[in-house]
């Protein structure tokens, strides 16, 4: 990996190879922090992004892996887990659980695992774009994959 990388994307780029995952880091030429922004750089359906969103689910980090046509239910997230209550979490908290900023949080590269869920929307796409620690950064890999390298539940989120 090219030393230009920002070290986020090195950290999701380790934790890649570290679980066999084939996914390569793409730097994009523009900031991508919403799944439009990235769909539009890829030339790709704004459902094969895999938008990492990170909640506050009764006061622990919940990843929820939701294609980029969906909006996330949080009723619905919260009934699914049995959580009390889920919302959205604040940049300091993103941080915080991630060591990523929001708009790049990657699936993977935490400082500590984290909770996840992935969209079973995405499992409609053979190839889907994450982001790869960064806003300027994604890689692609699959629905399959997504829930095997965060050890996510698949779930409907909307």
């Amino acid at each position: 990996m090219p030393e230009k990388f920002h070290p986020n994307a090195v950290k999701v780029a380790e934790a890649l190879r570290a679980l066999n995952a084939p996914g390569e880091i793409v730097v994009l030429p523009d900031s991508a922090p919403t799944a439009e922004a990235a769909a539009a750089q890829l030339g790709c359906e704004i459902g094969a992004i895999a938008n990492s969103l990170i909640f506050n689910a009764d006061g622990a980090p919940l990843l929820v892996l939701t294609s980029g046509a969906h909006r996330v239910n949080t009723a619905l997230i919260a009934r699914t887990i049995g959580a009390e209550s889920v919302r959205r979490a604040t940049p300091e908290f993103v941080r915080e659980a991630t060591g990523q900023p929001i708009g790049g949080v990657a699936p993977v590269g935490h400082p500590a695992p984290v909770r996840t869920l992935v969209d079973r929307w995405l499992g409609k796409y053979d190839a889907v774009w994450a982001a790869g620690g960064h806003p300027h950064t994604v890689f692609q890999t699959s629905f399959d994959e997504l829930v095997r390298i965060t050890g996510g539940m698949p779930v409907n989120v909307e």
